[in-house]
């Protein structure tokens, strides 16, 4: 038995005692209530009610691997060589990466319901409720080397603004690699992250894996925990389920990868501009411990910002450099 199988059983609205629950997984009343603790401590609602037994607050959406293959196009599908989607896991892009190492990971994709130790940029820990995110890997191996890869994960902030915006979701992209959304006091939230992790040659053939890790329905209690303005796709729309937007998604990133090695960031650049959450406004250039006042301006063909500071026009190519909005 596991939590997905729990939460499949408490989702059909209807209560279910302790024993009805264990006769249905094949397991004791005590494991039952091991699990249902462990729900709690996930930060599933539940309601018990004396005599009856237990259901979930309300519905949760789990992610379901023929459903998503099924929505798939042919176009798409013959890309995707294998698909994963796990209940918990260290990290989605730490599985794809030991696929590789394992002589796997070309065109595979994980799906994971929640990551423990999912990491965003410059190492900084993503934090997921359970089967509240959607968190997809997708790994792909390149033979023209780093520099065709220029530009990317901006790239992909424009595949999923796209995808966004045909559900009646507005996001504004962040360089070099988050997606906002406007939250209901105005300010921008951080709604996705981008990772794309590299290995191999510079100059020949390489690996990667595409990470995002998306909002989708955040509670009022998760979003009062976490530092800085968060939002999720149900603020705007609520109906999308996480099966579908996994669908689309794919459809997007799949001919994306299968693409951009040839075609290079100059497709989507006029895209990301148009999208640019900061574009003409001041910002604050930060490396390290030093942060500059700049003025954003548009990003290049091969990804880089540019930005008028103090000493003039700059192009920001990456690294350890964060563009923070005031």
């Amino acid at each position: 038995m596991t939590i997905g199988d729990l939460i499949r059983l408490l989702s059909d609205g209807e209560f279910h005692s302790g024993e009805q629950l264990g006769e249905r997984l094949g397991v004791s009343r005590a494991a039952v209530w091991k699990q249902l603790r462990k729900l709690e401590a996930l930060g599933i609602p539940m309601e018990a009610v004396k005599g009856q037994g237990y259901r979930l607050a309300e519905p949760l959406e789990l992610l379901d691997g023929a459903t998503i293959v099924a929505g798939l196009t042919r176009e798409a599908r013959r890309h995707v060589s294998r698909l994963f989607v796990e209940e918990t896991l260290p990290s989605s892009n730490q599985f794809l990466r030991e696929r590789f190492e394992q002589g796997a990971g070309h065109g595979e994709v994980c799906l994971v319901e929640q990551q423990s130790a999912g990491k965003g940029r410059r190492g900084r820990t993503w934090v997921t409720p359970w089967g509240r995110t959607l968190m997809l890997s997708v790994g792909w191996r390149v033979e023209s080397g780093v520099a065709a890869l220029e530009g990317l994960s901006l790239a992909v902030g424009v595949a999923l603004a796209q995808v966004l915006e045909r559900h009646g979701v507005s996001p504004r992209l962040k360089w070099p690699n988050d997606v906002l959304l406007e939250t209901e006091g105005g300010q921008l939230g951080k709604l996705a992250g981008i990772l794309v992790e590299l290995s191999g040659d510079a100059a020949g053939p390489c690996e990667l894996v595409v990470g995002m890790g998306i909002n989708v329905d955040l509670s009022e209690a998760f979003r009062a925990g976490i530092e800085q303005p968060v939002a999720a796709v149900r603020d705007q729309a609520p109906g999308l389920s996480r099966n579908q937007l996994a669908v689309e998604l794919l459809e997007a990133l799949m001919p994306l990868l299968a693409e951009f090695e040839h075609r290079g960031f100059g497709a989507w650049k006029d895209d990301w501009n148009a999208r640019h959450a900061f574009a003409g406004q001041e910002v604050d250039i930060v490396r390290g411990e030093r942060r500059e006042p700049a003025v954003a301006e548009e990003v290049d063909e091969a990804g880089n910002l540019w930005v008028m500071g103090d000493a003039g026009r700059m192009r920001l190519a990456g690294g350890e450099i964060s563009v923070r909005g005031r």
